[in-house]
């Protein structure tokens, strides 16, 4: 039953959008997105392979080539206080770590 919900909402989308490639999309679908996502994010086939419950390694390695690898740059901020750490972390940037002077270091890609 949820399936054919899913398939009338695909094709109400797809045409009012005027994108017949919305009607391609299928549950498996997402489960590419998130390996995919993860995958960028961590750079770290293993953990993808565990998070997919996948056996072989090979299995997973299709996953890497979906991802562009152009934009291994960061911006980089600090933060000294509670409060500049949680504005980083609400715009996107991710916790590295706290250096001995406490001083909170994080990242964003490009």
């Amino acid at each position: 039953m949820f399936r054919k919900t899913f398939a009338k909402i695909r094709a109400r989308m797809a045409a009012k959008l005027k994108n017949p490639r919305f009607k391609k999309i299928i549950f498996h679908t997402f489960r590419h997105w998130k390996a995919t996502t993860e995958y960028n994010k961590t750079k770290d086939i293993l953990y993808i392979m565990e998070l997919l419950g996948h056996r072989d390694i090979k299995t997973t390695l299709m996953y890497t080539q979906l991802v562009n690898f152009e934009s291994d740059e960061y911006n980089s901020a600090t933060a000294k206080t509670t409060k500049e750490a949680k504005e980083l972390v609400e715009a996107g940037f991710e916790y590295i770590c706290t250096t001995p002077q406490d001083v909170m270091l994080f990242r964003k890609r490009k």
